[in-house]
């Protein structure tokens, strides 16, 4: 997949497109059934799939005090649209000047000029333009002058229950994995940069990887959960502690974790991802050293039976 920055990026090279717009927090099952349908649409027409997408919430531009946390980063959303068969993905910046663009120049300036779009695949409450006034309804109209036709994807349910990045970021916030997983059709990962702490693990018996996250992420609720590290390509059971510390008194939340069996160099300044599996129980203040050892002791080995050996690969 190529992956582009910007509108200077654009025009696309010569060739028509079938295109899709969204900001993909997340890339869930709902995102995916428009991305596969782009896919779908563009290979009929022996066009480029082209995804559009933004570097950050347009809330930050529009509602400043109502920006949520995110679900991904910009490149772990990239990653996950490549699986889709997206050929080309074009990351915006959505600024103050972008807010501002009306519904049909965006379609005739991005979407047309831009990516030369012949066919647009949108999801079903998708809106676009100053103030919002675009929509899925709107856009066949503004695109057949322009040569530019347009369909919907009906929202996904589960079980009655629609997909959505708000409902999944509001079950993670409470420490529900159960749902998360079902809506991503995958388990949460956060990404981040191993960062030195206090080095309190390595004096229990159990040295943590403490783990700086770019503050716009979405951290689940506090907590202790067994998962899977994963560290340039390589893979472990990992007992995660998502809370404050309050054994040593109460600190900023953070999140660390004990990767069960690694033996490599020291990672401070190395990238890492945390892959939540289960939840395993609440963050506990204890008043005894030996009384919280006791307690992680019993999280690893929870953690090995949760995870198997076939989730770590080769």
């Amino acid at each position: 997949m190529e992956l582009l920055a910007g509108l200077d990026a654009l025009p696309l090279s010569s060739g028509p497109s079938v295109v899709t717009v969204g900001f993909f927090d997340g890339v869930h099952l709902g995102h995916r059934a428009v991305l596969a349908r782009t896919v779908e649409q563009a290979r009929a027409r022996r066009a480029r799939a082209v995804a559009v997408t933004f570097d950050r919430h347009p809330a930050e531009v529009l509602r400043p005090g109502e920006v949520p946390r995110l679900l991904t980063t910009v490149e772990r959303k990239a990653a996950l649209v490549a699986e889709t068969g997206i050929d080309v993905l074009v990351v915006l910046t959505f600024d103050r000047d972008f807010s501002l663009m009306s519904a049909e120049a965006f379609v005739r300036e991005v979407l047309v000029g831009g990516a030369h779009a012949v066919h647009a695949v949108m999801g079903a409450n998708f809106r676009f333009g100053y103030r919002a006034r675009g929509s899925v309804d709107v856009l066949p109209a503004i695109g057949w002058p322009l040569g530019m036709t347009a369909e919907a994807v009906a929202l996904v349910e589960l079980d009655g229950r629609t997909v959505s990045s708000t409902s999944i970021r509001e079950a993670l916030s409470g420490g529900d994995l159960a749902w998360p997983t079902r809506a991503l059709g995958r388990r949460f990962v956060l990404d981040g940069e191993v960062v030195t702490g206090h080095g309190r693990g390595s004096g229990l018996g159990y040295p943590t990887a403490n783990l700086r996250t770019e503050p716009r992420l979405l951290l689940p609720g506090r907590g202790i959960y067994a998962g899977v590290a994963e560290h340039r390509g390589r893979r472990y059971r990992a007992a995660i502690d998502v809370g404050t510390n309050p054994t040593f008194g109460v600190e900023p939340l953070h999140v660390e974790a004990f990767l069960l069996g690694y033996e490599g160099p020291d990672l401070p300044g190395e990238p890492l991802a945390i892959e939540f599996w289960e939840r395993l129980r609440d963050e506990v203040r204890y008043e005894r050293i030996e009384d919280l050892v006791d307690a992680i002791e019993r999280d690893v080995r929870r953690t090995r039976e949760i995870v198997p050996d076939g989730a770590l690969g080769a």
